[in-house]
C-alpha cells in the first residue's frame, strides 16, 4: 500500500492518505478569521473542506473527529459552527477536548480529521 502526502512541510504534512484512509493535521484558523471562537471553527471548516476535495473526499465521509478548545465556555459557538457544516445523518464520531493552550495563543480552536476517500 502506498501513502501519499499532501502540502508536505517540514515537521508534518496537512494530509496522509493510506489504505483509502485520510487523516488531517490538526487544523487552526487563517490569520484574518478573527478572534472568535465561531469566525475561527467557520475558518477551520473551510480549511478542512478544501484539504478533503484535495485528498477525494469530502465532509460527508468524516469516521472520526477531536476538537480542541481552548475554554469549553465557547463550546456552544463552536457547535453553532459546526451544526451548520456537518452533513446530517452523516455525522462522525467527535471529541472535544479541552486544551490549555494551542500552538500560537490566537488560536481558541483546533480540530482534527479522519475520513474516507470517495
Amino acid at each position: 500500500m502506498s501513502i501519499e502526502r499532501l502540502e508536505i512541510g517540514p515537521r508534518m504534512s496537512q494530509a496522509v492518505i493510506h489504505n483509502h484512509t485520510i487523516y488531517l493535521a490538526g487544523q487552526v484558523a487563517s490569520g484574518d478569521a478573527g478572534p472568535g471562537v465561531y469566525e475561527q471553527t467557520c475558518s477551520v471548516l473551510a480549511g478542512i473542506d478544501r484539504l478533503l476535495a484535495a485528498s477525494g473526499s469530502d465532509k460527508s465521509r468524516l469516521l472520526s473527529v477531536t476538537i480542541w478548545l481552548t475554554d469549553m465556555d465557547t463550546f456552544s459557538e463552536m457547535n453553532r459552527a459546526w451544526d451548520g457544516w456537518v452533513v446530517p445523518g452523516a455525522t462522525p464520531a467527535r471529541a472535544t477536548v479541552l486544551s490549555a493552550r494551542l500552538a500560537a495563543p490566537q488560536y481558541k480552536v483546533e480540530i482534527g480529521v479522519v475520513a474516507a476517500q470517495r
